[in-house]
């Protein structure tokens, strides 16, 4: 028996499919009618429906909007990045891109449109580019309430990591991971007026995922959107107010962790070697090579020193995650998030496949996934 055509409007998925960045011809390849659909001829069932929102990493509730929504392309969101650029992101992190812009219409649906945070960081302090990056770190460091000391207090990079997201994610800022897959992206940003995200990439040095939140804070401080990558090839093709917002960001995020009165005081009496760098790096939760390039900067090293050791250090980049599925599943989400969608299923506002599809899950697995989750912290 042929299951039931669900009459949906044709733009909307017209709109689904060129918002994900596939062509006709490259949707086609797993949906063999969709130009079918765009035209009307024909409609998909809801099972496509599910594959679909799966594929275009969208809410399946989308594709039952009588028009498209007003969302911009995803690629206009990352206005310091030249589309000849963005072109050239891997599928993977644009899929991961999409995956972070569905968490973002999630957001604004299990939260009535109004940002849970009892304030909202983005919205409460605005900076101009030319900030002085000293006092910008100071007013930031202030608003969120964690002081360098309580920061040197922490006793592992794991602790620092686990706070420093906290700490965003209660003021405003969600923070999403996943294993990126590809080393050389450490995470972005997707900026909004109300549901500002963060993703990072897991299988990344804690050290370097601790760098890359406040890389890309400063880009939604600056009202942008962001990429993080080791090395950035990329900021050398940006015409020069673009480039400068990427190494204002990248200069914020060292002066945040690591400022300079605090770097002078702790470097007193020791010399610019692998292990005052291992030392510092310690103290703060940053990385070794992070602590090096200070000392290249202020010709305590030469360039050669740092390439060795930064060679050295490679290591310090983790191999993915592994483990167990849910708990992974639990860590790349939040907890904050994953508390978000329980509390409206068990309110009875949302069913379970609903609750399967903010959870990025199938409906058979909800059930384990929140048992896991009751259990505490993974």
């Amino acid at each position: 028996m042929p299951r039931e055509q669900i009459p949906v409007t044709p733009r909307v998925i017209t709109w689904a499919r060129e918002r994900a960045g596939y062509s006709v011809e490259e949707a086609s390849e797993k949906f063999s009618k969709i130009a079918a659909w765009e035209s009307g001829e024909a409609f998909p069932t809801y099972p496509q429906l599910e594959q679909l929102a799966d594929k275009f990493k969208l809410p399946i509730a989308v594709f039952f909007f009588p028009e498209p929504p007003d969302l911009p392309p995803i690629s206009e969101s990352f206005r310091t990045l030249p589309e000849a650029e963005f072109a050239r992101i891997p599928r993977q992190i644009r899929f991961l891109l999409r995956k972070a812009s569905a968490q973002q219409i999630n957001l604004y649906e299990l939260c009535q449109g109004q940002n849970p945070a009892e304030s909202l960081i983005t919205s409460d302090l605005e900076f101009p580019i030319q900030k002085n990056l000293e006092q910008m770190a100071r007013e930031v460091r202030e608003y969120i309430g964690i002081s360098l000391e309580e920061q040197c207090s922490w006793n592992t990079d794991e602790d620092a990591l686990a706070n420093w997201r906290q700490a965003l994610i209660d003021n405003g800022v969600f923070v999403f991971k996943d294993a990126f897959r590809v080393p050389e992206y450490s995470g972005f940003s997707l900026y909004d007026e109300v549901f500002p995200v963060i993703y990072v990439n897991n299988s990344a040095a804690k050290t370097r995922q601790i760098f890359t939140l406040f890389h890309e804070l400063a880009h939604l401080l600056f009202r942008t959107s962001g990429i993080d990558t080791i090395g950035g090839e990329y900021i050398k093709t940006l015409s020069a107010p673009d480039r400068q917002i990427e190494i204002t960001c990248n200069q914020f995020a060292a002066q945040f962790l690591l400022p300079e009165e605090a770097f002078q005081k702790a470097f007193v009496g020791l010399d610019p070697t692998e292990n005052t760098a291992e030392l510092l790096a310690s103290k703060f939760h940053v990385s070794r090579e992070f602590v090096f390039r200070i000392f290249l900067d202020r010709n305590l090293i030469k360039e050669t020193d740092y390439v060795d050791a930064a060679a050295k250090w490679v290591d310090q980049r983790q191999a993915g995650t592994g483990g167990n599925s849910y708990w992974n599943k639990i860590v790349y989400l939040g907890r904050d998030y994953i508390e978000l969608a329980l509390s409206q299923y068990h309110q009875n506002r949302i069913d379970q496949n609903q609750l399967a599809e903010y959870l990025d899950s199938k409906p058979r697995n909800v059930g384990t996934l929140e048992e896991y989750f009751s259990r505490g912290k993974s």
